[in-house]
């Protein structure tokens, strides 16, 4: 028996039936809007926490075998594991700048950290910042919050500008305290406001107990917590004690095995499980979602090769290939400073308890540009108007949806580093890099060969130039600048480092 005729023998007329079918066509894609849009406008707490030049292959999350973050485990097994989230840049300033912006860094106009690497004899000159902190009329995130009635808070690392006007605290931060590097010991003094800490107190316990603070003040409304941590940025030092636990302990096949190394990471660990703890203990977890990042790939050597550790700490590794090797990608190619994955892949965790389903991998195609749209997507706030935005919300892939497979995001870093200049582009499982000094391309298929070892180029000529097309494109839309010839070019002197013409500190 149909529908129609059920209702007619109930005793309903014709016009009621179609009045009752009409009501239904209007209510249905209504019901199915709100259960697709359940985190936007959620409003929650917001805990961001920013790990300094940590790899993707750093945690054992992601298969590492020596180092050990047990609490970063429990995160990702209560919430989603990101595989192939990306830092909008190689280095630390751009990528920063990517996260405050949701703009690409080429966009913004600060490519290399600030100030940047310089080497005035190479065959190209590259170009330089367009400013050495990030430009003033960027709306940054915390703006963006703070105006929809967050408390906002940043604590630990800054690296966008050093001039008053530049610092958190004047880019829509009401509460900051920023260290601007210097050592992981003995920083009190050095904070942008000095604070008090007992003897042998570690850079990222002091930097988690103002965050604790920042919790505890404003827990009655919603906040918005950044923590940049400096660890595991070189010179790598670390808690005494943590060193020799890693010391003593057999290291595995395949990896550095740096016990200073594997204490910082383990520093890093232990903050987010102080946070966590302390967001149990106040009833906030529930309305809390806790996001964890890295602003680039893991640092193997330094550019200078200069020894890796702190003085203090260097005895440990005295003769030793450890002194200069602080940690390896593998599987991935290269690391920090490169445009290849081991410099741009990043540990990734989302956890919301009751919201976010627990124990979920997901291989969505995501970069750091996308932060800022999803976080005001979070707050039921539209994005400002006057500024552009080159990244996408991620509600939809946190509530379940399946991502886009087809997307593309961008790369461009016109300096040397570990590297020749380069920009790149990914789209779904191709990679393309254009090494703009010689402008030679390199094609990848990352789905069976993340490791980027095989230059499929001249086999996929029509890919590789769609892709390179497509990324032609982008570089015009987003005004990117590009190394020129060199005047001064001398071969004998060209891997020579200088200071670069914007340093000014």
């Amino acid at each position: 028996m149909s529908c129609t005729r059920y209702f007619q023998l109930s005793g309903f007329s014709c016009l009621t039936i179609t009045l009752f079918l009409l009501m239904m066509l209007i209510l249905l894609p209504a019901c199915a809007e709100r259960d697709s849009d359940i985190l936007s406008g959620s409003r929650p707490n917001i805990v961001f926490i920013l790990a300094d030049d940590l790899g993707w292959a750093d945690l054992p999350v992601y298969g590492n075998r020596f180092n050990e973050a047990p609490n970063l485990s429990r995160m990702a097994e209560n919430g989603i594991r990101f595989t192939d989230a990306y830092a909008a840049c190689p280095v630390c300033s751009p990528t920063r700048a990517s996260i405050m912006s949701g703009q690409y860094p080429a966009r913004v106009g600060v490519i290399d950290f600030i100030p940047g690497h310089w080497r005035p004899y190479e065959e190209v000159t590259v170009p330089s910042n367009r400013t050495q902190y990030l430009p003033e009329e960027i709306i940054t995130i915390g703006e963006t919050l703070e105006k929809a009635g967050y408390a906002t808070g940043y604590f630990g690392k800054w690296h966008l500008g050093r001039e008053e006007e530049h610092q958190p605290w004047n880019q829509g931060f009401g509460s900051a305290n920023v260290y601007r590097g210097g050592g992981y010991l003995n920083f009190a003094n050095k904070m942008s406001t000095p604070i008090e800490v007992e003897p042998g107190t570690v850079l990222s316990e002091a930097l988690t107990d103002l965050s604790l603070e920042f919790i505890e003040t404003h827990r009655e409304n919603p906040f918005f917590l950044f923590l940049a941590h400096y660890d595991v940025h070189v010179q790598l030092d670390a808690d005494s004690s943590l060193i020799e636990k890693y010391l003593a302990k057999e290291k595995v096949e395949g990896y550095p095995c740096n016990a200073v190394y594997a204490a910082m990471v383990e520093h890093v660990d232990n903050s987010l499980g102080r946070i966590l703890e302390k967001l149990e203990a106040l009833d906030l977890s529930g309305n809390t979602l806790v996001l964890f990042f890295s602003d680039n790939g893991g640092l193997i050597s330094r550019f200078d090769s200069i020894p890796l550790l702190a003085r203090s700490k260097q005895y440990i590794y005295e003769g030793d290939t450890l002194l200069y090797v602080a940690t390896s990608n593998a599987p991935l190619r290269a690391g920090k400073g490169t445009v290849y994955e081991g410099g741009i892949r990043e540990p990734f965790l989302a956890l919301w308890p009751g919201k976010i389903e627990p124990g979920r991998i997901s291989d969505a195609l995501i970069s750091s540009v996308d932060l800022y749209p999803t976080l005001a997507d979070l707050a039921g706030i539209p994005l400002p108007e006057s500024q552009e935005f080159d990244g996408i919300s991620l509600l939809p892939v946190l509530e379940g949806d399946e991502p886009d497979p087809d997307r593309a995001i961008f790369w461009h870093y016109p300096v040397y580093h570990h590297d020749k200049p380069a920009s790149a582009i990914r789209r779904g499982d191709w990679k393309l890099i254009h090494h703009l000094n010689d402008n030679s391309r390199a094609l990848y298929n990352l789905a069976g060969d993340m490791g980027e070892t095989t230059d499929l180029s001249e086999k996929y000529p029509e890919k590789t130039e769609e892709l390179f097309r497509e990324l032609e494109q982008w570089s015009s839309r987003v005004h990117a600048e590009f190394p020129r010839p060199n005047p001064d070019f001398d071969p004998a002197r060209r891997f020579e480092w200088g200071r670069h013409p914007g340093w000014n500190y």
